[in-house]
């Protein structure tokens, strides 16, 4: 395996693996025997689950999510710092902010899941979300974890009220002169009026500043976020948007999604619910959010369909990659995996593929249906927005690569799906992680499975 040490070590404590496996381009499983066991970690078991990690990239140090705890670990995986999270008295039918308004239900000691990890270099702390409170964040120094901020006064400053370790992403768009944003998706868990879907943030310098997690811009009219109208439980009440992966590239932030919607199968009256797996796209400079567009991704071989995004990661293509897919070395490519089928979130099937995606195809697709909807063609194309059809609106403009949307048109759909290529299919045990990388110019990728094996 070509790892450097720090990334070997963090991607054994990711997995929890048990054994390792490669694969032979014959698709054999070939056993390997490190000469040297694995490094593991173990937090303190009553406490629960492992939630997210980060390593930082200048040191190697890791910063591990726990519930009720944030580990910092040296790249060796001892323990140098701990911060504790939870838990505390909290209900989850209280709303906040809590400053503003007591809470009547009775509270109860409720534990803190981390729901979020990002590292801001740019200011040196860490960004740690959690459960309690409907979702609030502190703001750590990476140094020794010592907490400099807390945010917790303004309605803003609560992200989610849902539980679930994997509920919310998040990413920083860095500046050289000016504070940064965090873009951040998550699921709202039936309340749509209280929290956005998505929405980007103010991260000040001053981590008491009062400004910080503010929305990018908001008026009385207009802010930098996207909800989900409430009409839309009315015709899937367990509607939501999960989000399995996010990122920037050039101008733009894009998050992958996975969400429910109601298909008519065809010959049949009667519709059924499914989840479609979406990659939503932002211009990063977009304060008023009229860039949203989504679109359909899948996979699909030997005529096996793949719609169920488990996990996803964006590389660059190297150079022989890149010659087979006819783009440039320095291209964005996108790693994903997808479950068979797309019925069951929850209870996916074991039938994985690993496929992928030139995210350059992916933008001329969105441009595309762009150009098309201000020519006046279509609807909009939004599941969760069709209360009822919305027409596209006729406009005389050019249509470039890099356009943010005005206030009409938006948000779009794209109504036919981008089929990524599947290069890899595993029929037992289910794939569920994936990262990759450039070496020597041959890109490699890294999957973890159901059972805890790595397959190179």
């Amino acid at each position: 395996l070509i790892m450097s040490p720090s990334v070997w070590k963090w991607t054994c404590l990711v997995s929890h693996l048990l054994l390792s496996t490669t694969v032979s381009p014959l698709g054999r499983q070939q056993p390997l025997h490190p000469k040297k066991p694995f490094i593991t970690f173990t937090g303190d078991q009553a406490e629960g689950n492992f939630n997210h990690l980060v390593v930082d990239e200048r040191t190697g140090q890791i910063y591990l999510g726990a519930v009720n705890r944030i580990y910092k670990l040296s790249s060796d995986l001892k323990v140098l710092v701990t911060h504790q999270t939870g838990p505390d008295e909290d209900n989850p039918k209280c709303y906040p902010p809590r400053i503003v308004q007591t809470c009547n239900e009775p509270l109860t000691p409720t534990n803190n899941i981390n729901k979020m990890l990002l590292i801001d270099y740019k200011e040196n702390r860490l960004i740690a979300c959690g459960s309690l409170y409907q979702g609030i964040c502190k703001l750590l120094r990476l140094d020794d974890l010592f907490k400099l901020g807390e945010p917790f006064h303004k309605k803003e400053h609560y992200l989610s009220g849902v539980n679930e370790s994997g509920s919310v992403f998040g990413v920083i768009v860095s500046y050289s002169n000016m504070d940064d944003k965090l873009f951040i998706a998550t699921a709202v868990d039936g309340k749509p009026e209280y929290f956005p879907t998505i929405s980007s943030r103010k991260l000040t310098k001053n981590s008491e500043a009062d400004g910080m997690f503010a929305y990018v811009f908001h008026d009385e009219f207009v802010a930098s976020m996207i909800k989900i109208p409430s009409d839309t439980f009315t015709i899937i009440p367990d509607f939501d948007i999960y989000y399995i992966y996010g990122f920037s590239s050039g101008n733009f932030v894009y998050f992958l999604t996975l969400q429910p919607e109601m298909i008519s199968p065809p010959g049949s009256t009667t519709k059924e619910q499914v989840y479609t797996s979406k990659l939503v796209r932002l211009c990063k400079e977009d304060t008023a959010f009229n860039s949203y567009v989504e679109v359909p991704i899948g996979c699909e071989k030997n005529g096996v369909e793949y719609r169920l995004l488990q996990a996803a990661y964006l590389s660059k293509a190297g150079a022989i990659l890149a010659r087979s897919l006819g783009v440039g070395p320095e291209d964005d490519i996108l790693f994903t995996v997808f479950s068979k089928g797309q019925k069951r979130k929850m209870k996916s099937l074991d039938e994985s593929a690993l496929c992928i995606f030139v995210l350059k195809k992916i933008n001329d697709r969105i441009k595309d249906r762009l150009q098309s909807c201000y020519r006046g063609e279509g609807t909009l194309d939004l599941a969760w927005l069709k209360v009822k059809d919305i027409p596209c609106s006729s406009a005389l403009l050019t249509i470039d690569d890099n356009f943010c949307g005005l206030d009409m048109n938006a948000p779009l759909g794209v109504s036919s799906m981008v089929r990524g290529l599947p290069i890899y299919t595993e029929d037992g045990d289910r794939m569920t992680s994936v990262i990759a990388y450039v070496y020597k110019n041959h890109s490699l990728a890294f999957v973890g499975t159901k059972s805890g094996k790595l397959k190179k």
